[in-house]
């Protein structure tokens, strides 16, 4: 019979498989910011999020913080440098203005990073104290992430129309909750199972509503529009699992709608 430590484990990687797809998800937008050598209407303001998102989980997977937590350091590791990419594609081909709005942003989060850790690691001096404080902070800021597709669930229900929320997305941020739900519940973790918990519910009504709304949604045309879909990736592992206990980052997809 498999153990609890090895079912966790191989359910931590296939959310890691996930949540690394979800990470790649805006490549089509950066694709044609480079070729067109300009951000247009996009924000940096989701990358900058996410960004934040992965550096409180990757300290929240290291040894001194939340110890046996590899997969939560690994994923939100590779987050940081794929959200470093996107940021780095931003400002090239940014004005002026959002290249200084982006540095202030990216200044404070640097500072208030740098607080948390010296205050972790010089005011708490045990794993239990050190993985509540930062596991708090990973929640809190992941569930207010989780939070942001109600904007596009409203626009469904209102409009009738699923258009701007597509199938595929919804359904893997859907199956990215449920397997980091599931491996929080194998040992435990309410630090896991808040986030990645909500990311499920949402996930569900994403689906439901696609579902309810798909036939009264208006035919495509030939256009294509870039569309901004808020998303949020988790993912973790060790006692803390990705979106609770090694959370990533969730911010805005951007996908591409034929329409």
């Amino acid at each position: 019979m498999i153990s609890p430590d090895a079912a966790r484990n191989v359910v931590g990687i296939i959310g890691n498989v996930i949540s690394f797809g979800l990470f790649l998800a805006p490549v089509p937008t950066f694709w044609r910011i480079c070729k067109r050598k300009d951000v247009e209407e996009f924000k940096a303001d989701p990358y900058l999020a996410t960004l934040l998102n992965c550096m409180l989980w990757v300290f929240y997977g290291i040894p001194v913080v939340h110890p046996n937590s590899i997969l939560v350091v690994t994923i939100n590791g590779i987050g940081l440098l794929v959200e470093g990419t996107y940021l780095l594609i931003f400002f090239l081909y940014s004005p002026n203005k959002k290249r200084l709005r982006m540095c202030a942003v990216l200044g404070v989060e640097l500072v208030f990073m740098l607080a948390v850790i010296l205050g972790v690691l010089l005011g708490a001096h045990t794993h239990e104290k050190r993985s509540m404080i930062v596991g708090i902070l990973c929640v809190f800021f992941g569930s207010i992430m989780y939070f942001s597709p109600l904007t596009i669930m409203g626009k469904v229900i209102k409009t009738k129309s699923v258009e701007y929320m597509p199938f595929f997305l919804s359904l893997v941020c859907f199956l990215n909750g449920v397997c980091w739900t599931a491996y929080a519940l194998i040992r435990f973790d309410i630090y896991v199972t808040i986030p990645n918990g909500l990311g499920a519910l949402f996930g569900a009504i994403q689906l439901i509503l696609y579902a309810c709304y798909y036939r009264t949604t208006p035919k495509k045309t030939k256009a294509a529009k870039d569309v901004e879909m808020p998303s949020v990736v988790v993912s973790g592992t060790g006692a803390a699992a990705a979106a609770g206990g090694g959370n990533t980052g969730g911010g805005s997809v951007s996908v591409t709608v034929e329409r």
